[in-house]
Protein backbone atom coordinates (compact mmCIF):
# COMPACT_ATOMS: atom_id res chain seq x y z
CA UNK A 1 0.00 0.00 0.00
CA UNK A 2 2.64 2.69 0.78
CA UNK A 3 4.46 1.92 -2.32
CA UNK A 4 1.63 2.47 -4.21
CA UNK A 5 0.76 5.68 -2.24
CA UNK A 6 4.44 6.49 -2.95
CA UNK A 7 3.80 5.93 -6.83
CA UNK A 8 0.50 8.10 -6.90
CA UNK A 9 2.43 10.70 -4.62
CA UNK A 10 5.76 10.34 -7.39
CA UNK A 11 3.47 10.65 -10.56
CA UNK A 12 1.33 13.61 -8.85
CA UNK A 13 4.39 16.10 -8.08
CA UNK A 14 6.35 14.79 -11.75
CA UNK A 15 2.79 16.77 -13.32
CA UNK A 16 3.46 19.82 -11.54
CA UNK A 17 4.87 22.36 -13.82
CA UNK A 18 6.00 26.18 -13.60
CA UNK A 19 2.99 28.47 -14.98
CA UNK A 20 4.02 31.95 -15.31
CA UNK A 21 2.39 34.16 -12.58
CA UNK A 22 -1.56 35.25 -14.28
CA UNK A 23 -2.32 38.82 -14.49
CA UNK A 24 -5.86 39.63 -12.51
CA UNK A 25 -8.55 41.46 -14.77
CA UNK A 26 -8.76 45.12 -13.67
CA UNK A 27 -11.96 45.30 -15.41
CA UNK A 28 -14.81 42.96 -15.14
CA UNK A 29 -18.08 43.03 -17.60
CA UNK A 30 -21.31 43.03 -15.61
CA UNK A 31 -24.00 40.57 -15.93
CA UNK A 32 -26.92 42.42 -16.88
CA UNK A 33 -25.25 45.78 -17.90
CA UNK A 34 -27.59 49.00 -17.02
CA UNK A 35 -26.39 52.16 -18.43
CA UNK A 36 -28.15 54.84 -16.49
CA UNK A 37 -27.82 55.80 -13.06
CA UNK A 38 -30.70 58.57 -13.38
CA UNK A 39 -32.74 57.96 -10.10
CA UNK A 40 -36.41 57.99 -12.37
CA UNK A 41 -35.06 56.09 -15.34
CA UNK A 42 -33.83 53.52 -12.45
CA UNK A 43 -37.22 53.11 -10.72
CA UNK A 44 -39.10 52.88 -14.22
CA UNK A 45 -36.24 50.28 -15.37
CA UNK A 46 -36.99 48.27 -11.98
CA UNK A 47 -40.86 48.44 -12.22
CA UNK A 48 -40.65 47.32 -16.25
CA UNK A 49 -38.62 43.96 -14.63
CA UNK A 50 -40.49 43.49 -11.90
CA UNK A 51 -43.58 43.05 -13.62
CA UNK A 52 -41.94 40.76 -16.10
CA UNK A 53 -41.59 38.39 -13.71
CA UNK A 54 -45.01 38.57 -12.18
CA UNK A 55 -44.37 40.98 -9.03
CA UNK A 56 -47.37 43.63 -8.26
CA UNK A 57 -46.17 47.16 -7.93
CA UNK A 58 -47.89 49.73 -5.83
CA UNK A 59 -46.28 52.97 -6.15
CA UNK A 60 -47.07 55.54 -3.26
CA UNK A 61 -46.59 58.81 -2.83
CA UNK A 62 -45.80 58.58 1.36
CA UNK A 63 -46.72 56.54 4.44
CA UNK A 64 -50.23 57.08 4.60
CA UNK A 65 -50.79 55.44 0.86
CA UNK A 66 -48.00 52.85 1.72
CA UNK A 67 -50.14 51.77 5.04
CA UNK A 68 -53.30 51.60 2.47
CA UNK A 69 -51.69 49.14 0.08
CA UNK A 70 -50.84 46.86 2.89
CA UNK A 71 -53.83 46.95 3.97
CA UNK A 72 -55.38 46.13 0.86
CA UNK A 73 -53.57 43.03 0.33
CA UNK A 74 -54.09 41.91 4.23
CA UNK A 75 -57.44 42.16 4.12
CA UNK A 76 -59.26 40.84 6.66
CA UNK A 77 -56.64 38.54 7.98
CA UNK A 78 -55.92 38.92 11.68
CA UNK A 79 -52.29 38.17 11.92
CA UNK A 80 -49.16 39.16 9.58
CA UNK A 81 -45.72 37.77 9.64
CA UNK A 82 -43.93 40.79 9.90
CA UNK A 83 -40.01 41.89 10.70
CA UNK A 84 -39.32 44.06 13.58
CA UNK A 85 -40.97 47.68 12.34
CA UNK A 86 -37.30 49.53 13.08
CA UNK A 87 -36.83 47.61 9.40
CA UNK A 88 -39.60 48.70 7.36
CA UNK A 89 -39.67 52.29 6.53
CA UNK A 90 -42.94 53.12 6.92
CA UNK A 91 -44.11 55.43 9.77
CA UNK A 92 -47.40 54.78 11.15
CA UNK A 93 -47.61 50.85 10.05
CA UNK A 94 -47.77 49.74 13.61
CA UNK A 95 -50.62 51.90 14.72
CA UNK A 96 -52.46 50.98 11.48
CA UNK A 97 -51.84 47.41 12.80
CA UNK A 98 -53.14 47.59 16.04
CA UNK A 99 -55.62 49.63 15.11
CA UNK A 100 -57.14 47.24 12.64
CA UNK A 101 -56.55 44.31 15.37
CA UNK A 102 -53.85 42.57 13.19
CA UNK A 103 -51.11 40.64 15.53
CA UNK A 104 -47.50 41.10 14.19
CA UNK A 105 -45.37 37.55 14.69
CA UNK A 106 -41.83 36.74 13.21
CA UNK A 107 -42.53 33.33 12.15
CA UNK A 108 -45.91 31.49 11.77
CA UNK A 109 -46.84 28.21 8.96
CA UNK A 110 -50.53 29.46 9.21
CA UNK A 111 -50.19 33.22 8.25
CA UNK A 112 -50.85 34.03 4.49
CA UNK A 113 -49.00 37.41 4.72
CA UNK A 114 -45.16 38.15 5.26
CA UNK A 115 -44.24 42.44 5.44
CA UNK A 116 -40.96 43.16 5.20
CA UNK A 117 -38.68 45.89 4.72
CA UNK A 118 -35.40 45.22 1.51
CA UNK A 119 -31.84 45.95 1.60
CA UNK A 120 -31.85 47.34 -1.65
CA UNK A 121 -33.46 46.69 -5.17
CA UNK A 122 -32.10 45.67 -8.47
CA UNK A 123 -33.00 47.67 -11.26
CA UNK A 124 -31.51 45.30 -14.08
CA UNK A 125 -33.35 42.61 -13.02
CA UNK A 126 -36.70 43.22 -10.64
CA UNK A 127 -35.06 41.72 -7.97
CA UNK A 128 -35.12 42.56 -3.97
CA UNK A 129 -31.80 42.07 -1.55
CA UNK A 130 -32.99 40.70 2.16
CA UNK A 131 -30.76 40.28 4.71
CA UNK A 132 -31.69 38.38 7.53
CA UNK A 133 -30.95 38.81 11.06
CA UNK A 134 -32.09 40.29 14.34
CA UNK A 135 -35.71 41.37 14.04
CA UNK A 136 -35.78 40.21 10.28
CA UNK A 137 -36.87 36.99 10.11
CA UNK A 138 -36.16 35.09 6.97
CA UNK A 139 -39.39 33.05 7.34
CA UNK A 140 -41.81 36.41 6.62
CA UNK A 141 -40.37 36.66 2.78
CA UNK A 142 -40.51 32.56 2.95
CA UNK A 143 -43.26 30.74 4.63
CA UNK A 144 -46.47 33.25 3.50
CA UNK A 145 -48.05 32.29 0.20
CA UNK A 146 -47.87 36.41 0.15
CA UNK A 147 -45.40 38.78 0.18
CA UNK A 148 -45.65 42.47 0.72
CA UNK A 149 -41.85 43.91 0.13
CA UNK A 150 -41.57 47.81 1.33
CA UNK A 151 -39.00 50.06 -0.07
CA UNK A 152 -38.17 53.85 -0.70
CA UNK A 153 -37.42 54.81 -4.33
CA UNK A 154 -33.55 55.70 -3.08
CA UNK A 155 -33.11 52.28 -2.38
CA UNK A 156 -33.15 51.16 -5.87
CA UNK A 157 -29.83 50.51 -7.27
CA UNK A 158 -28.37 49.89 -11.08
CA UNK A 159 -27.56 46.24 -10.36
CA UNK A 160 -26.10 43.28 -8.20
CA UNK A 161 -22.64 44.38 -8.69
CA UNK A 162 -23.28 48.32 -7.56
CA UNK A 163 -25.00 46.13 -4.41
CA UNK A 164 -21.55 44.23 -3.74
CA UNK A 165 -19.36 47.74 -4.31
CA UNK A 166 -21.51 49.21 -1.85
CA UNK A 167 -20.91 46.20 1.19
CA UNK A 168 -17.40 46.21 0.65
CA UNK A 169 -17.38 50.06 0.93
CA UNK A 170 -19.09 49.48 4.41
CA UNK A 171 -16.12 46.74 4.67
CA UNK A 172 -18.60 43.86 4.72
CA UNK A 173 -19.86 44.42 7.88
CA UNK A 174 -23.56 44.34 7.26
CA UNK A 175 -23.05 40.69 5.06
CA UNK A 176 -20.99 38.90 7.70
CA UNK A 177 -23.18 40.18 10.26
CA UNK A 178 -26.86 38.70 8.05
CA UNK A 179 -27.72 35.18 9.37
CA UNK A 180 -28.87 34.42 5.10
CA UNK A 181 -28.61 36.88 2.16
CA UNK A 182 -31.81 36.32 0.00
CA UNK A 183 -31.92 37.61 -3.77
CA UNK A 184 -35.20 37.67 -4.59
CA UNK A 185 -36.73 38.12 -8.40
CA UNK A 186 -40.67 37.59 -8.11
CA UNK A 187 -42.42 34.86 -6.74
CA UNK A 188 -41.28 31.48 -6.00
CA UNK A 189 -42.05 29.72 -9.05
CA UNK A 190 -40.92 26.06 -10.65
CA UNK A 191 -41.23 24.05 -14.15
CA UNK A 192 -39.89 21.36 -13.26
CA UNK A 193 -42.84 19.32 -14.14
CA UNK A 194 -43.85 19.03 -17.71
CA UNK A 195 -42.39 22.48 -18.44
CA UNK A 196 -45.59 23.91 -17.04
CA UNK A 197 -45.27 26.65 -14.81
CA UNK A 198 -46.37 27.10 -11.26
CA UNK A 199 -46.44 29.61 -8.83
CA UNK A 200 -45.60 29.54 -5.10
CA UNK A 201 -44.46 26.21 -4.96
CA UNK A 202 -41.01 26.70 -2.92
CA UNK A 203 -42.36 30.07 -1.73
CA UNK A 204 -44.77 32.85 -1.82
CA UNK A 205 -46.85 32.83 -4.81
CA UNK A 206 -47.65 36.28 -4.71
CA UNK A 207 -45.24 39.36 -4.48
CA UNK A 208 -46.39 43.09 -4.06
CA UNK A 209 -43.45 46.02 -4.04
CA UNK A 210 -44.61 48.60 -1.66
CA UNK A 211 -42.66 51.57 -3.40
CA UNK A 212 -42.54 54.89 -1.50
CA UNK A 213 -41.11 58.02 -3.29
Amino acid sequence: MTNSRDHILGKLRQGKRPFPAAQLPTQYRRMVPTETEDPAALKALFVQEAEKVDCVIHAVANAEAAIAAIMQVVGMDTAVSCWDLAHIPVPGLEAALAQAHITRVGQDANVRVGITGVDAALAATGSLILMSGNGRYRAASLLPPVHIAVLIESQIIPDLESWWAQQRALGLEQTRQASNIAIISGPSRTADIAMQLVLGMHGPRELHLVIME
